[in-house]
Order: C-alpha cells, then structure tokens, then sequence
C-alpha cells in the first residue's frame, strides 16, 4: 500500500482568523529581528540589574550590547552550577534572576552523572505557550483540514523529585502537560487529541500508553495525524501494540478497561469512551495477527496525512523504520526548543527530514552564535570571545548556540552545533547538526566520550581477578530493533586462558557498564523502557588492527590514525561483526530512583 508523499505546497490562505494574527506576528518578528534582539537584552538586563550575578561583572544598570558582550563572560553549566546548587538548596535571594524561581527543568544533558537543573520562572510558560500557538497555524498553510478530525499523539510525564529547597525538578515537557497552560486549555478545532488528559498525566508509563493506545484504535477513522515528541517514541508506541494487540482488541470487543490499569482517574474518563464494538475489534485482530507490518500506520489510521516527530539529530536513525511503518507517509519536524529555552519553528512542516531548518523567534530569548572554527581555548571567563548576533550569521556557516534568557541564564552554551541555511525575511534559519560532545544516543540519552571510557574503566574491574584487560574498544547505538540499545566491541587480553572471565562475569560487566552511565540513560532503562539491555561484543584479538588497516587503506595517515569510539559507517560494522566470537548483554536492570544522588 504505497502513499503518496508528494510534498504539498502551501495554500495562501489562513484557515481561520485566529491564524492569521499567528502568521501575521510571526512575519513582524522575522522583519524586525535585530530591534526585537536589541529590546529583549534590554528587557533582560534591566529587570535583572540587581541581580547577584550580573552585578558582579559591574554592568552598573547597563543595558546596552557593548558593555554586555565586554563585561559578561560565555559559561558552561559547570560554571554556574555554585549558583544552581544555592537556589536548589532553598537560597530565595536574587542571584540570577530578580523574579521567583518557580521550578527547575532537567535537562536530557547531565553533569557528573546527573541531570542538569535549569533554573525557570512561571512566565516561562506564557513564552512557550507562544511558540506552541504558532504551530498548527504554519502548518495548516500546508494541509488542510486539520480541524476535521483529531491527533494520535502519544504523550508523557516523567517523575519529578524535589530540591533540598523545596523545589520541583521535572522535565520540561511534565512541566508543561501539569500546567493549566495544557490541562485547561481552550477548545480549539485544529488541536484535539484522541489522547485524554488523565492518560497523558498517568506516570505509570505502561498504564499512560495502554490507555492511549487503544483511544486511538477506537478513534482510527478520526484520526488525520500520528506523532510522538522523538520518533524514537513514536517506534515505541508501534513495538507496544505488536506486543499488546490482542488485550487492547479483547477490552474492545467486551467494551471492558484492561484489569492492569489500575489508574481511578483512567478508569472513570474510559468509562465514556469505551463500548462494545466486536467490528472494529476483528479488524485489529485481522490486522496485527499479520507477520507483515509494512504500512501499519495507514492500514490502522487510514486518514493519517503526517507524522507529527522530531527526525533531526540522533532521531535520524530512526527513519527508514518510520517510513516501513508509515508507507512514506509525510514526517513533520514542527519545533526547536530545549529545557533551557524554546527557540524557534519550522515553516516548512512538510519539507523532506533532510532539509529541515528552523526559524529562530527573536522575541524567545537573546541569541548570540560562537564560529565553529574559534578555538576552545579562546573561551574564558576572562576574555570573552566576539560572539556573532542573530541577525549577523552566514549561510553556510556553523556555529555553537549561545543564550541569554528571561530567567537568569547569561551567555549560556547550550551545546548545539547548528548551520545556517538560509533566511525568512531578516531571521535566519538553522539546520540542527548534532549535540555537541555526544558520542552514544538512543532517545533523550547523550552519553559522551569521558562517560563511556569510565564506564569501560569500571566494569574492566571485573576482569582483574582473571589477569585479563580491555586492549581495545569502541561503540554503536543500535537502533534496528525496538527499543534500541548500547553496543560495546571489546578486544580482550587473557593472559591466562584456563582462568578466562566466564560468560556471567563479561554480563556483570555489561551491568557494571549500565550502573556507571548517567541518570537520564538509567532512568530510559528502569522507568521508560526506551533503552534495551546494553550488550557487549567480544571480538577476535587482532580485530582493531584490521580497523586501522582499514582506515588507511582508505587514506588515513598512520600516524594520525586514532580508534573511533563511535562506529556507524557500514563497512567498518561489518567487519567488527565477523570478527565477533560471543555476545553478552546486561541481565538485570540498572540502580535508578528520581532522587538525585547526594
């Protein structure tokens, strides 16, 4: 069952009123990018004057870019995290923002093992609020009649945890879906979900899918849209209705809710909506009992035009397994935003993945980019680098994201690596390239080089008592199989063959190797069920040798030559799997709990 997936032009028309006041703002920010940058500083600066922080850079009330961009160095979160751990441990004073603290969002990134807390104020959410309303207005310019029917969107919270202040540390999304910016929104025709919101607030992930799932089974002819906020979600959702079918086709054939969802508030709103319907209840029989599932997406959700997902970055993994299920359905990237800050949109929704770029909304924060090529060693707190503003990038040229924010953040490195490519009116428009530092990425996960080799360094504890080593290593995320996981090629020294590390000893390693990564990759393993069992290949000894080989015969200087830590060329994957002579993978899950460790 092909779908056509000739990419639609857009119609010149808004569909209602209220989009065109959307449309309408966004071209008077993209026309007047520079004074809306120029006005934001200002704004910022001011109402922060007396701040902790930035009097101790004797801005003296300036507000002015000159005396900021002198004055105010470019920071990690390293090094500000004296300040976030004071206003984390219940310091209410003005340190780096002059409005209250509302809560902390943690960032998929981590420091030391940890999420990272990202200070945020209450109006945050009017501003994210913002970018959200301009979402379907660009994006029914390009299909219509979206307000004919409903979205399948498969939404989540996550735990949160408190501060020792008393604070709420929670992702940026939990924050968002608990806020009554989302629980009470207003009815709008062009953003109804199939999803209930007692479903999406459930924190018991299978509870939350299970009751989304099967609302958009009884809903299927409704549905015009299918989506998740990473595609990787959104394969999850497929996997869990490969694996679930047949409960969620008996609960609607007998119009009764599945025993295992316990969750009162779910119970009660599936007690409207769930009915005997043994018709629609056979065809998902008919449907899933099928070995193939090529084109899944349109045989259940016929109507579907789009998927609603992020396939930029490490999600590009995921897209020839979206279009085997969708039949090359339409893949939309709407929105580019972090826990530190939303920044933009894509005005071309409906654009290929490979060609997705964002505009910057000049109004969400002030943006300053640092040249890919200046050196590292440039950026100090003492001489702060000339840093490029919104309105002065180049096409073609890449460059490190850098924010102030409405909330304290001052000249903040997010760790994006973007490319401009082009421009909207004076906004320029930005490719996504990837995550600065990041080696290994699954979902949400950012696992870097450091991270890694001292997880390797932890688990090659175990083999010490057997007189064996870890000569060589490097690493994959595989993604073919849902969900994915971590793949660790090791070659080994076995000084001692009659005493070599057993099969369960080389599988603690692997659990060794889980225990030491980081908190977000932990909790996508004990909570989420994002991440597979991390599986260690042990490889023939001489095998890196062949790699390098390898690599120079294809050009690479001996002398320069250096094991990738990363694999993902084809060649390179196929020879380190010849050369595989056992495979081991964790057998029991990682220590994980929202706490923060102490």
């Amino acid at each position: 069952m092909a779908v056509d997936s000739t990419l639609p032009s857009p119609v010149t028309v808004p569909a209602c009123e209220q989009d065109t006041k959307a449309l309408q703002f966004i071209e008077e920010m993209t026309k007047n990018v520079d004074s809306v940058q120029e006005r934001v500083l200002g704004e910022i600066l001011s109402r922060n004057a007396e701040t902790e922080y930035l009097k101790r850079f004797q801005l003296k009330g300036a507000t002015d870019r000159e005396t900021f961009k002198s004055k105010i160095p470019v920071v990690t979160y390293e090094d500000l995290q004296p300040e976030i751990q004071r206003i984390a441990n219940g310091d209410r004073s003005p340190i780096l923002s002059a409005h209250r603290i509302s809560e902390f969002l943690t960032s998929s990134g981590t420091s030391a093992g940890e999420r990272k807390l990202m200070p945020t104020i209450h109006e945050e959410l009017d501003r994210r609020q913002l970018l959200y309303s301009l979402l379907m207005p660009v994006m029914n310019l390009y299909v219509p009649e979206l307000d004919k029917g409903k979205g399948l969107y498969f939404l989540f919270v996550k735990a949160e945890t408190k501060t020792p202040g008393g604070l709420v540390a929670r992702p940026v999304l939990t924050s968002y879906y608990k806020s009554d910016h989302f629980k009470t929104r207003p009815y709008d025709p062009f953003n109804v979900y199939t999803s209930p919101n007692e479903a999406i607030l459930c924190v018991d992930s299978f509870q939350s899918m299970y009751t989304q799932m099967l609302c958009g089974l009884i809903m299927r002819e409704e549905v015009l849209r299918v989506g998740a906020v990473f595609a990787s979600g959104l394969l999850r959702a497929i996997h869990f209705l490969q694996i679930n079918w047949k409960q969620l086709a008996q609960d609607i054939a007998t119009g009764t809710l599945n025993p295992k969802v316990t969750d009162a508030s779910i119970r009660e709103c599936m007690s409207k909506i769930l009915k005997p319907n043994p018709e629609l209840a056979d065809f998902i029989i008919k449907e899933c009992s099928e070995e193939n599932w090529e084109c899944i997406i349109t045989r259940i959700w016929p109507n579907t035009k789009y998927l609603d997902v992020i396939v930029t970055g490490a999600m590009a993994q995921y897209i020839p397994t979206l279009e085997y299920y969708s039949g090359g359905l339409p893949m939309a990237c709407t929105m580019y935003a972090s826990s530190e800050c939303y920044f933009g949109l894509n005005l071309k929704p409906m654009c290929k993945p490979s060609e997705v770029s964002y505009t910057i909304m000049p109004n969400m924060a002030y943006f300053e980019f640092l040249p890919l090529e200046s050196s590292a060693s440039s950026l100090s707190r003492d001489s702060p680098p000339r840093l490029v503003d919104l309105s002065d990038v180049e096409v073609g040229k890449e460059y490190e994201l850098i924010i102030t924010t409405y909330a304290g953040l001052c000249r903040y490195r997010v760790g994006d690596i973007l490319r401009v490519t082009g421009f909207h009116n004076a906004a320029p428009q930005f490719r996504f390239i990837r995550r600065k530092n990041v080696l290994l990425s699954i979902e949400s996960d950012k696992t870097d080089e450091a991270e890694l080799q001292k997880a390797i360094e932890n688990a090659s504890v175990l083999l010490k008592e057997f007189n064996t080593s870890v000569v060589e290593y490097t690493s994959y995320a595989d993604t073919k199989q849902i969900p994915g996981h971590y793949v660790i090629y090791w070659e080994l020294l076995v000084k001692d063959v009659t005493n070599a590390p057993t099969d369960e000893v080389l599988n603690q390693c692997c659990l060794q190797m889980e225990e030491s990564l980081n908190s977000v990759y932990r909790q996508s393993r004990v909570a989420d069920n994002s991440i597979g069992p991390l599986e260690i290949r042990i490889v023939k000894n001489g095998t890196f040798e062949e790699l390098m080989d390898y690599a120079i015969s294809r050009g690479a200087s001996i002398n320069q030559y250096k094991v990738p830590r990363c694999v993902s060329f084809t060649p390179i994957m196929e020879l380190l799997d010849s050369r595989v002579v056992s495979k081991h993978f964790s057998p029991a899950l990682p220590h994980w709990t929202p706490e923060r460790r102490r």
